[in-house]
């Protein structure tokens, strides 16, 4: 096999590979539901019910909202319950040059996308007469200079029971800690249950096929580290399963996600429901019980953020695989860990993806050099296999076994030049991944007209020059393919390949465009080392 037919491997490969990866986000299977099976409301904005087993009233916000700022983070809250219905992220621009912080979490007519968190049981202050009116000292709270720890409490007194709900925000983080402290200093035990989720209306799962990407649930539980759960799933089907370890719910969309993760709560029910155009992924804590003359603290914590995988991993196990690299995540990962450490070298992303693309084709030279070295020699023998089929005729299984015999007598492997394009191929695909789900290169710049590595080349000048040196790499390369058909098929191969680059990410088209350009160098070193030895031959 020649390298002609290689790049056309390569392309066959890839574009089945996105075409699979597609079809496997509008198609992923329906996820059995695990554990004790519990009641699901599917009435308003509460997951659960009172005491009695009455549906909670649902409530839409009210004006008394506050806001609270770090150095990374400005939510707003609404007192009416202390859900969280904005997030800005103040360190990544809503679009390319904006001044204006990226918005995750929002509260409009149109879309809403928000965290919600409460107390229901016996003793809980989510009542079918509505949710709690929370008392707060200021309308803004503010993170100061040299301190490192934001609480914001929102206080509740109800049948002689107060209820304190405290965000915790610390300084370059975006986990939130929400605290409940129930000071129970009546003579009865009160009872109460604390639960999280995220609200979102019922969207795409998002991406094309170019970029894939998925907007949706996703969740971790005792026996699945991650797993997806789109709004399809959702619609299909309620997930309810328990969770006694650690575990999480989550909503994504491509670089930023967000997540409620229980703490020290014991067996916990991890749920999803949709109503209303809405879908709902959320957390309910076991029933806690606050004995007479005492207090007690239940606390969940809030990701709302990009997927920035070593603060991900610190704040909840598994967290982190919202990165999602897919089945070569073995692959992925550490070649993101390696861009990340030249880049912090290098300081451009842009450069650190060529350093990383010689380092990776640096690596795979011995497959290479064992390629063209194979397809050369192939190129030597057509003379004499040419003559075998003139020779032997329709004689097949005698022809198939002559072959094998000169390919032993002359040491040749006749997939030397498949089988490393083969291995190289998972690598490609890792990369892509890599190169995908990376947060640290959205609306980063490299250089010139190149302003953001994930978005495409608004003048197309790196799928071009793309093209181009696949073209040459074509002309560099001896074809043994006599064949009309295949002649026209490789001819046009860059242009096909350059027209289906337009619209990948520049800093992929960038991997690409440099891989290129290091295949001619090592094309050329090594015909010059073959024809040395007298087996480059045209």
């Amino acid at each position: 096999m020649d390298s002609q037919r290689n790049i056309l491997l390569i392309a066959l490969l890839f574009v089945s590979f996105l075409l699979f990866q597609q079809w496997n986000m509008d198609n992923s299977p329906q996820t059995p539901t695990q554990g004790v099976e519990q009641q699901v409301n599917n009435s308003g904005d509460v997951p659960s019910h009172t005491g009695d087993g009455q549906p909670i009233t649902d409530q839409s916000t009210s004006n008394n909202l506050i806001t609270i700022n770090t150095d990374v983070l400005a939510l707003t809250v609404d007192t009416l319950g202390g859900d969280v219905i904005e997030a800005k992220l103040l360190a990544y621009d809503n679009e390319l040059d904006s001044a204006d912080p990226f918005v995750l979490l929002k509260n409009t007519p149109d879309y809403k996308f928000t965290a919600q968190s409460g107390l229901i049981g016996v003793n809980g202050i989510d009542t079918t007469a509505g949710r709690a009116q929370l008392s707060v000292d200021a309308d803004s709270f503010t993170l100061a200079d040299g301190q490192d720890e934001l609480r914001v409490p929102m206080t509740y007194e109800k049948d002689g029971i107060s209820y304190t709900k405290t965000f915790v925000l610390k300084r370059g983080s975006y986990a939130v800690d929400v605290e409940y402290t129930i000071d129970n200093q009546t003579d009865a035990a009160a009872s109460v249950q604390m639960y999280a989720q995220l609200k979102q209306n019922l969207v795409d799962a998002g991406g094309n096929l170019a970029m894939p990407t998925y907007h949706g649930g996703a969740y971790s539980a005792d026996d699945t580290k991650y797993k997806k759960y789109s709004f399809d799933d959702m619609q299909d089907k309620n997930l309810n399963l328990t969770i006694n370890d650690q575990g999480w719910a989550a909503m994504m969309q491509h670089y930023f996600v967000s997540a409620w993760i229980p703490r020290n709560a014991g067996a916990t029910n991890l749920y999803t429901r949709t109503g209303n155009g809405l879908g709902y992924i959320g957390i309910r804590m076991p029933t806690s019980t606050v004995a007479p003359g005492s207090e007690q603290t239940l606390t969940s914590t809030l990701w709302v953020g990009p997927k920035l995988q070593d603060q991900m991993e610190a704040t909840a196990a598994n967290l982190n695989l919202t990165v999602d690299y897919g089945w070569l995540w073995f692959i992925a990962s550490p070649l993101h860990s390696l861009l990340s450490f030249i880049q912090s070298i290098v300081v451009n992303w842009g450069v650190a993806i060529m350093v990383l693309t010689f380092i990776v084709r640096g690596a795979m030279y011995p497959l290479t050099k064992a390629q063209y070295t194979s397809m050369a020699k192939m190129r030597m023998l057509q003379p004499k296999l040419q003559a075998m089929r003139e020779r032997l005729g329709d004689d097949r299984q005698r022809m198939s076994q002559e072959m094998m015999e000169l390919y032993k007598k002359e040491k040749v492997n006749p997939l030397g030049g498949c089988l490393p394009i083969l291995l190289q191929m998972p690598i490609f695909i890792a990369l892509y991944w890599s190169l995908m789900e990376s947060v640290e290169l959205r609306h980063t710049p490299f250089f010139g007209w190149i302003h953001d590595l994930s978005a495409q080349d608004p003048y197309f000048v790196l799928p071009i020059l793309m093209g181009v040196t696949m073209f040459l790499i074509q002309k560099m390369s001896p074809s043994t393919v006599t064949d009309p058909m295949q002649q026209k098929i490789m001819t046009f191969m860059p242009v096909m390949f350059t027209f289906f680059f337009l619209w990948f990410p520049s800093g992929l088209v960038l991997y690409w465009l440099v891989s290129n350009i290091v295949t001619l160098i090592q094309q050329t070193l090594i015909y010059r080392s073959l024809e040395k030895k007298g087996l480059h031959s045209k």
